[in-house]
Parts: C-alpha cells; sequence; structure tokens
C-alpha cells in the first residue's frame, strides 16, 4: 500500500528546469498536477524530493495549488531524502513511491531503497489505478490525511520552539483522548486502521468490516474506538481494539484477552497508547479480571507497539505459537495511568 508519493520537480511536477528560469519560473504540469489532487482524494500523502534550493518547494506548492507533507529540496543524495521523508512522516519506506523523470536518479534509489516503488513522469498515469494505490475503503479521516499531516507539522514547529517540557506542551496543546465502545459507523475506519497501521498493531494483519461486525454482536467481546483532538484539530478515530472478556467458564475466567489493539503513526508521542492500555488494565480489573494479555505477532515493524507495553507494566510469556508473544500483565497492585496532561472521556 502507497503512502506516499515522492515527486521530483524539474522536468516532472514543473514542466522545466526551476533554475534556468530564474524570473520565470516553469509551469507545473497539469497531468501529474491532476494525479496529485486524485492521490490526495484517496488519502494519499505528496511529498517533493529535489535538487533544487528550498524556495523551489514554495514556488511548486504555488504553482500546483497543492501543500506538501514533507520537502527536501537540495544537493544531496536522492535516497537519503526519501529515507528523511518517510523519517519524518514515520512512514516505512516501503510505503513510498518516487516519481523522477531522471534514469540515474532513479536507479540510485532503486539500488540503494529496492522497497520503494519507482516511476518515470510517463508511468504515472497508468501507476495510479494500481492496487498499491487505491485504498480498499477510504474513510472521512482518510480523505483528511493531507491535512492532518499539515496539521501535525504545525504542532511540531510549536513543540520545537516551546520554552518548556515535553509534558507542559502536550498539556498546552488540551489533548483529548475518547474511548468507547464502537458501532456499525465505525467499522470502516476501524478496518482502514487494521489494513493501514504497523508500527501500533498487535496483530498483523487486517480485519474486516464483516468480522468486525460479528464482534459488535457478540456477548463476550468488546469492539473499542479511540477519538484523539487538540487545539490544532479533530484527529478523529485513530486507533481501537478488540477485548475478549473473561467469562464465567470459559478457559481461563480471570484473564481479558486482546487479539488486536492498533493505533495510528499520528498519535505517536501524544499519550493515546498509554491512555488506551490503562483504560483497558483499569476496566478489566472492575470486572473481576485478574490479569490482561495481549497478543502480539513480532515483526521488525512493530517495535513502538511492544515497548509501549513493556513500559505499561506487560511481560513477554511463553505461548502464543510461532513468531507470537503473549504481553501479559497482572492487575494486582497499582495500575497503569494516563499522562496527566491528557484530558480524557471513557465509556
Amino acid at each position: 500500500m502507497i503512502k506516499c508519493v515522492v515527486w521530483d520537480l524539474d522536468n516532472t511536477l514543473l514542466s522545466g528546469v526551476y533554475l534556468e528560469s530564474p524570473d520565470h519560473p516553469p509551469a507545473a504540469d497539469p497531468e501529474l498536477t491532476g494525479v496529485l489532487a486524485e492521490l490526495a482524494g484517496r488519502g494519499i500523502l505528496n511529498a517533493i524530493a529535489s535538487r533544487n534550493p528550498p524556495e523551489a518547494a514554495t514556488y511548486a506548492q504555488a504553482a500546483t495549488g497543492h501543500e506538501f507533507a514533507a520537502a527536501r529540496c537540495g544537493w544531496g543524495p536522492k535516497p537519503a531524502a526519501l529515507a528523511e521523508i518517510a523519517a519524518n512522516l514515520e512512514l516505512g519506506t516501503d510505503a513510498l513511491a518516487f516519481v523522477d523523470d531522471d534514469a540515474l536518479e532513479r536507479a540510485e534509489v532503486s539500488f540503494a531503497l529496492p522497497e520503494v516503488l519507482v516511476l518515470a513522469p510517463d508511468e504515472v498515469a497508468d501507476a495510479i489505478t494500481w492496487p498499491a494505490f487505491s485504498p480498499s475503503v477510504l474513510t472521512e479521516e482518510g480523505r483528511r490525511r493531507g491535512a492532518l499531516y499539515l496539521q501535525r507539522r504545525e504542532r511540531q514547529a510549536q513543540a520545537h520552539a516551546f520554552g518548556g517540557s515535553r509534558d507542559d506542551f502536550l498539556r498546552s496543546c488540551r489533548t483529548s483522548i475518547s474511548i468507547a465502545m464502537a458501532d456499525r459507523a465505525d467499522l470502516p475506519r476501524l478496518h482502514e486502521l487494521s489494513v493501514r497501521t504497523h508500527q501500533f498493531n498487535s496483530a498483523g494483519t487486517e480485519l474486516s468490516q464483516a468480522a468486525l461486525a460479528g464482534l459488535l454482536g457478540s456477548a463476550d467481546h468488546r469492539v473499542i474506538t479511540v477519538r484523539l483532538s487538540d487545539r490544532f484539530g479533530d484527529d478523529g478515530i485513530v486507533g481501537g481494539c478488540v477485548i475478549a472478556t473473561a467469562e464465567p467458564g470459559a478457559p481461563d475466567p480471570g484473564i481479558w484477552q486482546v487479539p488486536l489493539l492498533m493505533m495510528s503513526c499520528r498519535a505517536i508521542g501524544r499519550g493515546v497508547i498509554d491512555a488506551l492500555l490503562a483504560w483497558i488494565c483499569a476496566t478489566a480489573k472492575t470486572a473481576g479480571a485478574a490479569r490482561v494479555a495481549v497478543s502480539c505477532v513480532i515483526t521488525p515493524r512493530n517495535v513502538p507497539l511492544r515497548i509501549a507495553l513493556t513500559g505499561a507494566g506487560f511481560r513477554a510469556a511463553a505461548g502464543g505459537g510461532a513468531g507470537t508473544a503473549e504481553y501479559v500483565r497482572s492487575l494486582d497492585g497499582p495500575l497503569p495511568a494516563a499522562p496527566a496532561w491528557v484530558g480524557q472521556e471513557v465509556p
């Protein structure tokens, strides 16, 4: 699934070379400008990596009428620029496509980052019909993804300029988290998250809307949504989980199983995963459970989730099958707490 297309400028997004006409820079390529709009409408981000001065990116935004999620302009190697863009957007480089008219630049990226989809400009119109550019479901949060990343960029800029601690800054953001039982209207977004999330996804696979709908009507399951907002804007549903509650007669009635825990990367560092884990533990203890276990498929991408689980007092236990660990937490004694600066609404 392509989550971000990174564009060159000269003879690609621009119909000419930017530095060759300083007084009258080249116009935007009309066909590729249309592709930008189409991708944005599908929730796919657009970024710039160009051998030009930084002001070229500002010009490209004005020429195309599109604000880019990230831009790296300079004379360094393109693979390094793509790696920086992926890190800045908290995406894997395997979620990137790269478009450049220069065959040498394309070859360099293909060699250094073989997981990146590399395209020439004349291949793009056909490529956007491929499944990798066509999300199976597109929610309101998905359509607003570009705007949400711009909010994120503004939040990061203000964080860098803030004079106090990180916690003080997040408190000043008026971060608000709402945890609630899901209903049918939430299922497309929960399915979308199960497809798109990797760093914070315990199951490592997507869950269909039909499967989620079946769990909604189950007496021994809870399907949970997590919404996030702050003074920069409303992120909507950024996470969720499925909980198999302990029922009388179950093999282990004292344990709540969490077969799916997932969170958007936009929520990273904002206290959301901590608040959700604290809520799960507190709710389970109130219901009489003695332990909570999160089944976690071990992948190189979900290390941040496993760190968050460990920080909340979960410990990997034997079992769960090949490539899977059970992260178990006893509910005896003090429970994990949501960050003090998070305003929280719970069901």
